[in-house]
């Protein structure tokens, strides 16, 4: 039996109204946080309703656009489907896909094999570097937007230049094609391209913000010109608009993962902070040092030590703890003066034999004295104390 197995226990494991109490505090928070997440979300989904949808009229919709060109003939069809996108691309028709992004790379290249050779214009609204470069080869998405979103033609395009000032600032673009038109530059990156097909007389319209198509910001700057001229320079427009209901976008292998539906700039702030934290970390690791020993300023008596110790013990009210350091020690004390190696102090067998031939006591007496279940009763303890206190001064004076 050794010396662990003979000492009783007290669990200081934390109960339910300890860990609740300890908890509530970060619970609480958490739950706040959730509730002002649910009710961020719902006031956006709510002011979103609708959003680049040529039949709403929100003000993230865009019905003013589509009855401004009914107004001038050109007629405007909404579609949902890649299919239906794909059989509408023609000579007198202009497509525009309302969130590229959201086409799975299946379904952009698909449908930039449709749009390629169609003879009619395709505009992109706000296609980041997921989409751009496989609808329109040759143009690439600059990670940083635009620092303003009103911004100056400066382009020798007619319809920039008789539109002037609009709200394109986005996202900015570069192209390796020589004959494209780059429009409202910021910091000499484009938020509006046109690149021509090689072949017929159809193009592509790149553009870097759909501010220019909602139904609040139409009146605005030259918004209503340019978005007129884009999209009513032939007699048909369809609009775009993609669907999760799709069936074209379950096809094998081509299924976004949680991190490609992320934002990009989500995945630089999580990375940002990642780097934070590891240098936080390692500055708070330098900041303390390694650590190194250090003579105490003052001297703590023994007597106060134990003291100390028995508070606590009491406070917790501990009796089994504080009767087991007793016996414990007791033991140890005893073992040198029977004959008893320390080591062997713990174990009755060992020690009990040595104490018998010393003293005129009986072996029970003497294993429930110092290997005996812990005392019931604040009282029980202190007569305990005592019975060890005089079986040491007992043993020398043998």
């Amino acid at each position: 039996m050794t010396a662990e197995a003979t000492l009783p226990t007290t669990s200081t494991a934390p109960t339910a109204r300890q860990v609740w109490t300890r908890a509530r505090g970060i619970a609480l928070a958490a739950v706040l946080i959730l509730a002002a997440a649910v009710a961020m979300a719902a006031v956006r989904s709510t002011a979103r309703h609708g959003e680049l949808d040529p039949r709403s009229a929100d003000p993230y919709g865009s019905r003013a656009v589509a009855q401004l060109l009914a107004d001038r003939g050109v007629s405007t069809r909404v579609v949902t489907t890649l299919d239906a996108a794909r059989a509408a691309a023609g000579p007198g028709t202009t497509l525009l896909v309302a969130v590229p992004d959201l086409l799975t790379s299946r379904q952009q290249n698909q449908l930039h094999k449709a749009i390629a050779t169609s003879g009619g214009r395709t505009v992109l609204v706000a296609a980041g570097s997921s989409s751009v470069e496989r609808l329109a080869p040759g143009v690439t998405a600059d990670p940083a937007t635009s620092t303003g979103t009103t911004l100056a033609p400066d382009c020798a395009l007619p319809e920039a230049r008789r539109a002037g000032s609009a709200d394109t600032g986005g996202i900015r673009y570069t192209t390796t094609h020589l004959g494209a038109d780059a429009c409202y530059p910021s910091e000499r990156l484009a938020t509006l391209l046109r690149i021509p097909e090689t072949s017929g007389g159809g193009d592509t319209v790149v553009l870097g913000a759909p501010d220019i198509l909602y139904n609040d910001r139409l009146d605005e700057q030259g918004n209503a010109s340019l978005a007129l001229q884009l999209l009513g320079s032939r007699p048909h427009l369809v609009w775009y608009l993609p669907s999760l209901s799709d069936t074209s976008a379950t096809g094998n292998g081509d299924q976004k993962n949680f991190l490609d539906l992320l934002p990009s700039g989500w995945l630089w702030g999580t990375l940002q902070l990642f780097i934070a934290a590891v240098l936080a970390a390692f500055w708070r690791a330098r900041r303390f040092g390694p650590l190194v020993p250090e003579r105490l300023p003052v001297a703590i008596r023994a007597s106060e030590t134990a003291e100390g110790r028995a508070r606590l013990y009491r406070k917790a009210d501990a009796r089994d703890r504080a009767a087991a350091a007793l016996r414990s020690t007791t033991r140890t004390r005893l073992a040198p003066l029977v004959g008893v190696p320390v080591p062997q102090a713990h174990t009755p067998e060992a020690l009990l034999p040595a104490l018998s031939s010393h003293l005129a006591r009986d072996g029970q007496d003497l294993h429930s004295l110092l290997f005996g279940p812990p005392p019931g009763d604040d009282a029980a303890l202190i007569a305990l104390t005592d019975q060890l206190d005089a079986l040491e001064r007992e043993v020398r004076r043998s």
